[in-house]
C-alpha cells in the first residue's frame, strides 16, 4: 500500500477497507459497517481512510509491530472495548498468545497494574470464547 499523498480519498478508502478487513477480520468489519448510522457514517469513513488507509498502510512498521503498539496504547488509554477486538487482530497479525501476554505484562510497568489487570481480564474473556 502506498502512502503517496496523491491518492484520492476513494483510493484511501479502498486501501483502508482492505487493511481493516485483513487485520480485524470480515466478521468484525461487517458488523461495524452494518451498524453505521447517520451519526456514525462520517466517523466510519474517517477511520477507514485515515487509520487504516493511511497509518496502518504505511511501510515503516510491520503489522506485528503495529499490533504491539496498538495493544499498548489501548491499555494505556483504558480502551478495553477496543482491546477486545484488537487481541484477535494481534494474533492474526502474527503475534503468539505468549507474546501478547508479555506485551500486557509490560503494560503493567508503564501503564499501571490496574489497567494491565483489566487487559488480562479482557484477554482471558476473548481467549475463553475462541
Amino acid at each position: 500500500m502506498s502512502t503517496d499523498s496523491s491518492r484520492s480519498d476513494e483510493q484511501r478508502r479502498i486501501d483502508g477497507m482492505a487493511v481493516r478487513r485483513d487485520v480485524l477480520g470480515d466478521e468484525h468489519v461487517d458488523r461495524a459497517v452494518a451498524g453505521t448510522t447517520d451519526v456514525t457514517a462520517d466517523f466510519q469513513d474517517f477511520i477507514t481512510r485515515y487509520a487504516w488507509g493511511d497509518v496502518w498502510s504505511r511501510p515503516g512498521l510491520d503489522r506485528r509491530m503495529r499490533s504491539v503498539v496498538t495493544l499498548t496504547a489501548l491499555v494505556a488509554g483504558g480502551s478495553f472495548e477496543e482491546l477486545e477486538f484488537h487481541l484477535p487482530a494481534a494474533i492474526r497479525n502474527g503475534l503468539t498468545r505468549e507474546e501478547v501476554i508479555e506485551v500486557l505484562l509490560q503494560t503493567a510497568v508503564y501503564c499501571g497494574v490496574p489497567k494491565a489487570n483489566s487487559a488480562f481480564a479482557v484477554a482471558r474473556k476473548v481467549w475463553d470464547e475462541t
